[in-house]
């Protein structure tokens, strides 16, 4: 019976392990509204206006009539190098009438901020990589902001119709006249999400009622995030997109009402050698950016003829902005430049007017809108000439007070409409993209007080954490140091981006070490063969894990288990499915035995297991077809269910893996609730029933890894059970075995490492909650199961304790949420100072800026909910 001392410690410790956990999701609200403002926008549509004065009205343009063709995912080599589908662009490049670019795509490299950068110009917030996963989301709306698609629509001589991604449609609300959406999230489709688009472009080129055509491809970049840039369908696709070029361009030279037509065709993004993107890489920062038309034809450009040399940097033809794109177009196309645009217009098209002062009117018209930018955004004064002196000109304080005083210079020479030079053109160019890179680099507008509140905030749970830790374990300090130590190098590697970027490392190496630690601690002469066999075997399951798949940003799309031994072997791939599923099959039956009639348990089970392995080989033959071999490919003939959906496969496997937790809990832990033995069993079979779960929502590829964590699993609970594992070394090991899972099936600190591939599994149409858990269960597989196996190895703590002391679990469960709680809390305020000292670091948008929407991840998604919701219901059930 508890002392009434000992019961108001267990009253304070739960009371300030509540208050801790409260305290960190406010904390990380309260920061990321500090850290990921929304930038102020100038409202409203650029209009000419009065005629610039000495200039007349705007040059007439070339072109009113535009197709722009993005293929998602197009990297810049796809297009212009020998290995390349683009054979029929290639010979327009040749013949002058395409003009070849290589784009920057600043980070992120996801597909809205890059819509957005390309349409408005401007710098889209590194919030909308978030938006970016929720179709349903209308927050992002650009319907009224100034784009070239609004400047197009306010031109009034056409319709403006698209078809491809909506997340146009998103986008730009109520913008189209004629429109057909297919949702981007169905990676394992190649070939429906872009015969959707193919099968209008036909009968548009014939109409007349329309000046712009929108076309978004989505097959290329979904063969990317499947097999990578290497994938045997990528050169297929390449060539059907090839073909629907030369289709369009030859209805461009043959139909007179689409004589002064421009055909932009550009990638919104690369991708990396894993064929993801999200991070800045070069590949994934470098899509194709072509300019077709006959009339191109009359501007002469020496340029190497396609196509061009392998080149790692991806950097072929000349390099523009994304945001270059505004200018260029409504200079082309005849429309103001829009008024959040920050790009430059690109000189290789000024060639079309053949008189220098339509140049420099176009120039300037481009500079003018920057420097209401600038005026907007750092007041009136800095380009009022009574302020720029000689003395501030020579030595200006500020790098915009250097941009006014060129501009003077620059201004002051321009003669008024007099004829200006090509010298006076160069400067004017070189003026644009100097104010466009310093604009664009322009730190966000950080809300400094919300960035400290949240810090304050965050280290007030740390405190609260550490104080519920200490007042529920009674253990020595020596043995809290590795815990200690752990979260104090964790903490300091945050600080650091090559570390942030490559942090699989720390988590490979530290999880090797701990567990080598817990073998020789726990070390018996007498039985030093077993303990010696034991140790080396999970030793080497741990160097394996490490090994299957290559993770981070340097070594990306390196060699490793999967690549050099799975891909090019797949019959030794279902070897290992095969085992996983069988040894699955093998613990479910151990499980329920007595819960059924043996016949009707062996039948249960196995439908079960076989409707998840013949839900994974159908899903397979259509993701990764040139997997499916052998094994694989006689369950394709012998599947009962062949010719069912994948939607139905999956909802069937789903309902069943449903049912059969339901009915674990009521059978066991209500109808066996009197066997001492009843809660181990239930946690035992909920346990089996979501790895089946998680292999059917992990790529096929890494099913085998869950053999591995078992083998793991298994050593650990050999020392739990006979009382060589402390509550502080168990809390330790799932933390470095939940970190060491999440990294080892892929994933990473980059946005680009997403897996999306299951996230559809039973879902017909797209539903935000449903993709969202289908998503986190994928990416967090791993990390999921070894919730399930803590709380499988408290509960063998829980039994020791009963047994020697006669106390309850609830101190167990407290002392073991105190820990992760500490941990959690820890690597919050960690990630967050380091945002907030390096907000003006180079890397904050690519490497900590992504960090800390993973560490959102981890804090609320597994720890919140999976360890302390999910876990804590576990062991409840358990007792």
């Amino acid at each position: 019976m508890k002392t009434p001392r000992r019961r108001d410690a267990t009253i304070s410790s739960t009371l300030l392990l509540i208050a801790a956990n409260v305290l960190i999701p406010i904390a990380i609200l309260i920061f990321a509204t500090g850290f990921f403002p929304y930038k102020p926008l100038l409202p409203g549509l650029a209009e000419y206006g009065t005629p610039l004065a000495g200039y007349g009205d705007p040059p007439k343009a070339p072109f009113d009539r535009l197709v722009f063709m993005v293929i998602d995912a197009l990297r810049s080599d796809f297009v212009y190098t020998a290995n390349s589908g683009f054979g029929y662009t290639q010979s327009l490049i040749r013949n002058g009438a395409a003009i070849p670019f290589t784009a920057h795509a600043t980070s992120p490299t996801v597909t809205m901020p890059r819509l957005k950068a390309i349409t408005t110009g401007s710098i889209p917030s590194f919030l909308d990589v978030v938006l970016n996963l929720d179709e349903g989301d209308e927050s992002s709306s650009l319907a009224s902001q100034d784009t070239w698609l609004a400047q197009m629509k306010a031109k009034g001589n056409g319709k403006l119709i698209m078809y491809g991604d909506d997340t146009w449609l998103k986008l730009f609300p109520g913008t189209f006249d004629r429109a057909d959406g297919t949702t981007s999230f169905f990676v394992s489709d190649f070939t429906q999400v872009d015969d959707n688009v193919t099968r209008h472009i036909a009968d548009e080129l014939k109409n007349d009622d329309w000046n712009t055509m929108v076309l978004h491809y989505l097959g290329l970049d979904h063969i990317g995030h499947k097999g990578g840039p290497r994938s045997p369908h990528m050169i297929p696709k390449q060539r059907e997109m090839d073909t629907i070029i030369e289709q369009i361009y030859t209805a461009i030279e043959s139909e007179p009402h689409l004589g002064s037509t421009l055909f932009v065709v550009c990638g919104d993004h690369g991708m990396n050698d894993a064929g993801n993107h999200g991070a800045s890489s070069a590949g994934e920062t470098s899509p194709a950016l072509v300019f077709m038309s006959p009339k191109l034809q009359t501007l002469w450009r020496s340029i190497p003829p396609a196509p061009l040399p392998e080149d790692e940097s991806f950097q072929f033809y000349d390099r523009v902005e994304q945001s270059d794109l505004a200018p260029t177009l409504a200079a082309l196309l005849g429309f103001p430049v829009p008024k959040n645009n920050l790009g430059a217009l690109i000189p290789e098209f000024l060639p079309f007017w053949a008189s220098k002062n339509d140049q420099a009117q176009l120039l300037l018209r481009n500079v003018h809108q920057i420097l209401d930018i600038i005026t907007a955004a750092f007041g009136s004064q800095i380009l009022d000439a009574s302020n720029l002196t000689p003395d501030r000109c020579a030595h200006p304080k500020t790098d915009y007070q250097g941009l006014a005083s060129e501009w003077q210079d620059i201004s002051s020479s321009s003669a008024n409409g007099d004829e200006v030079d090509s010298e006076w053109i160069a400067r004017t160019t070189k003026w644009l993209r100097k104010a466009q890179s310093l604009m664009s680099g322009m730190a966000s507008n950080y809300d400094v007080s919300r960035l400290f509140l949240g810090q304050a905030i965050a280290i007030m749970s740390v405190i609260l954490a550490i104080s519920a830790a200490y007042t529920s374990l009674h253990s020595s300090a020596s043995s809290s140091l590795p815990f200690a130590g752990m979260a104090l190098a964790y903490g300091i590697m945050m600080f650091a981006s090559s570390y942030v970027e490559e942090e699989q490392h720390f988590w490979y190496w530290a999880t090797t070490a701990w567990l080598a630690f817990l073998s020789f601690k726990s070390f018996d002469s007498k039985t030093s063969i077993s303990s010696s066999l034991s140790t080396v075997t999970t030793l080497t399951a741990v160097r394996v894990i490490r090994g299957w798949n290559q993770t981070g940003q340097k070594f990306a799309g390196s060699s490793d288990i999967v690549k050099r031994f799975i891909y090019p072997h797949p019959s030794l791939l279902w070897l290992l499915v095969g085992a996983t599923y069988l040894w699955i099959h093998r613990e479910l039956i151990y499980s329920v035995r007595g819960a059924l009639p043996t016949p009707l348990s062996y039948a249960v089970v196995s439908g079960l297991v076989l409707a998840a392995l013949t839900f994974k080989v159908a899903f397979t033959n259509e993701d990764a077809p040139e997997l499916v071999t052998g094994f694989a490919a006689r369950i394709l003939e012998v599947d009962l269910a062949r010719g069912a959906s994948l939607v139905t496969r999956a909802r069937t496997v789903f309902w069943g893996l449903a049912i059969a937790a339901f009915g674990a809990v009521i059978y066991f832990s209500f109808y066996l609730s009197r066997r001492t033995a009843s809660g181990t069993i239930t946690i035992t079979t909920l346990q089996n029933i979501y790895t089946l779960l998680a292999i059917t929502q992990s790529r096929t590829t890494n099913i085998p890894l869950f053999l591995l964590y078992n083998i793991v699993y298994r050593f650990l609970h050999s020392r739990a059970k006979t009382g060589r594992l402390s509550l502080i070394e168990l809390s330790t090991s799932s933390l470095l075995l939940q970190f060491t899972a999440f990294f080892a099936a892929g994933g990473s600190n980059a946005i680009s490492s997403v897996d999306l591939s299951n996230a559809y599994n039973g879902i017909a149409d797209y539903h935000v909650l449903a993709v969202g858990v289908l998503t986190f269960v994928s990416n967090w597989a791993g990390a999921v199961y070894w919730t399930f196996a803590s709380v499988s190895l408290l509960l063998v703590l829980l039994r020791n304790q009963k047994q020697t002391k006669g106390e309850g679990g609830g101190g167990l469960l407290r002392g073991h949420i105190a820990l992760l709680t500490v941990f959690t809390a820890c690597s919050v305020a960690a990630v967050m100072a380091a945002c907030t000292v390096l907000r003006t670091h180079l890397f904050i948008w690519t490497v900590f800026s992504p960090k800390y929407l993973y560490c959102v991840a981890w804090s609320l998604g597994q720890h919140l909910l999976v360890n302390l919701g999910v876990g804590g219901l576990l062991f409840w059930l358990g007792l």
